[in-house]
């Protein structure tokens, strides 16, 4: 006998998207690691009943795998347990039809689950699930929505080597300037967004302006908010994927390394969260002739006092870490402020019933499960604790929190206080606690042992 689908998923759900696009043909059928890589197959229209049925085997150790696919066998999730199969199953309202795709396919998040149908601790959307509820439980439901910002670059390098900013799409115009803001910039690309558009719609998502950021070739998506954090998350894989592939399509290359090019800002991940009470009312507002909310407050606290712990999951590459920097938009400290970008807890100006927390310092590279987990466990500890979160930084914050909570400067030191982190391990749990970290030191110890070009220019006919 088939057991109910742990998820949630129902098969009429599945009948119903059959029935709408009797188009398609394929699924790719999706689930996401510690580093936010999907991972999964592609199966034929057929299969999708049976996925709804009886889920899909799926190895233990498609989670514990690092930035290139292999095995981290420090995750535990490989040989120690057999390699064995665990079963995945299907989101709950994530089937989706895929945009200009040739022949028609859709799409399908899934979550991995131990076989007999309970949650797969190393698996990200749970570490999130485990968040949520953990705030329900305290009559609280968080919302937000994530910034996408990514560059656009071409396929071929330059003529030294270098990476470049993509041509137009529209005509080949190349433009090497920062273009910060220009309107007629983006002229140039709007064959390409508009298909990312599309796609994003056909996702279910309400993906809204368009923005030219602070750097050549570097642009900014910003996302709908959303009620469902979880949602929010799921908004923000998914839109990554339709970027890279509606890029290649359009013959560019969608970039989301946190720092590609040394002289200009890398690409954030901004999250907004706002939390909201039994009642529907946002804790964050203020009330009255106060200043700030003290639930507010007590949140800020909570999210700097964590913030050393939490910087792993924020900056998760060596290629994180290159993104903080002086006057860079790059928070370099936990500085709490209003209306004030260079911070690294923003509380945006407007909207008195909408106040909300945006939290900056991650890069575009990270897993937005594991951040959005992690900044609802510091914003708990925040509120449970009752944590004062020290003065506003007015002005330039660069340089201005000496005397705040301590943060690593490194990705090496980010991995060893993640290491020993009781409060990471409790946001994450033990289980994708030791996951996460052993995958990151198994990626630091690759990066550690490579020579690189600038290894040779320093020291080849110098030393």
């Amino acid at each position: 006998m088939t057991s109910p689908c742990p998820s949630g998923a129902t098969l009429a759900e599945a009948q119903a998207f059959l029935d709408a696009h009797p188009q398609i043909e394929a699924f790719d059928i999706v689930l996401h690691d510690s580093n936010g890589i999907g991972r999964g197959k592609i199966i034929r229209r057929h299969e999708l009943l049976s996925l709804y049925k009886s889920g899909r085997h799926m190895p233990i150790s498609i989670l514990g795998l690092d930035i290139v696919g292999e095995d981290v066998h420090e995750t535990g999730l490989i040989w120690d347990q057999g390699d064995g199969d665990l079963r995945a199953w299907p989101v709950p309202g994530s089937l989706r039809a895929m945009h200009n795709t040739t022949p028609p396919r859709g799409e399908l998040l899934l979550s991995l689950y131990e076989l007999d149908g309970t949650r797969m601790s190393s698996d990200p959307r749970h570490a999130l699930s485990r968040q949520v509820e953990a705030l329900a439980a305290q009559g609280l439901t968080p919302a937000g929505a994530f910034e996408l910002e990514f560059f656009l670059v071409a396929q071929d390098r330059a003529p030294d080597g270098a990476l470049q900013p993509a041509a137009d799409v529209l005509d080949g115009r190349r433009s090497r300037k920062t273009e910060v803001y220009s309107v007629d910039h983006l002229q140039g690309m709007l064959p390409l967004f508009s298909d990312i558009y599309a796609a994003a719609g056909l996702a279910g998502i309400r993906a809204e302006t368009l923005i030219s950021e602070y750097a050549p070739g570097q642009y900014e998506l910003t996302l709908h908010y959303r009620e469902d954090v979880m949602q929010a998350a799921d908004d923000l894989v998914r839109l990554k994927r339709i970027v890279r592939q509606q890029a290649r399509a359009h013959g560019v290359t969608a970039c989301f390394m946190a720092k590609p090019f040394a002289d200009y800002a890398g690409s954030g991940m901004h999250f907004h969260v706002s939390m909201r009470d039994r009642e529907g009312r946002n804790i964050f507002a203020e009330t009255g002739d106060d200043r700030f909310a003290t639930p507010l407050l007590h949140a800020l606290g909570g999210l700097r006092e964590t913030m050393g712990d939490a910087m792993l999951v924020f900056a998760p590459h060596l290629n994180s870490w290159r993104r903080f920097a002086n006057q860079s938009y790059a928070p370099v400290s936990t500085a709490w402020g209003v209306n004030n970008r260079s911070v690294a807890l923003r509380v945006p100006e407007g909207d008195i019933a909408a106040r909300r927390i945006e939290h900056r310092p991650s890069g575009v590279d990270a897993n937005p499960y594991l951040v959005a987990a992690t900044i609802l466990a510091g914003i708990r500890h925040g509120l449970d604790n009752r944590i004062d979160p020290g003065p506003e930084t007015t002005g330039n914050a660069y340089g201005q929190d000496d005397d705040g909570p301590e943060i690593p400067r490194d990705w090496r030191a980010a991995i060893e206080m993640a290491r020993e982190s009781d409060f990471l391990r409790a946001a994450l749990g033990d289980d994708m606690h030791r996951t996460f970290v052993a995958v990151k030191q198994a990626e630091y110890d690759r990066v550690a042992r490579t020579i690189t070009e600038i290894d040779y220019d320093l020291y080849l006919h110098s030393v």
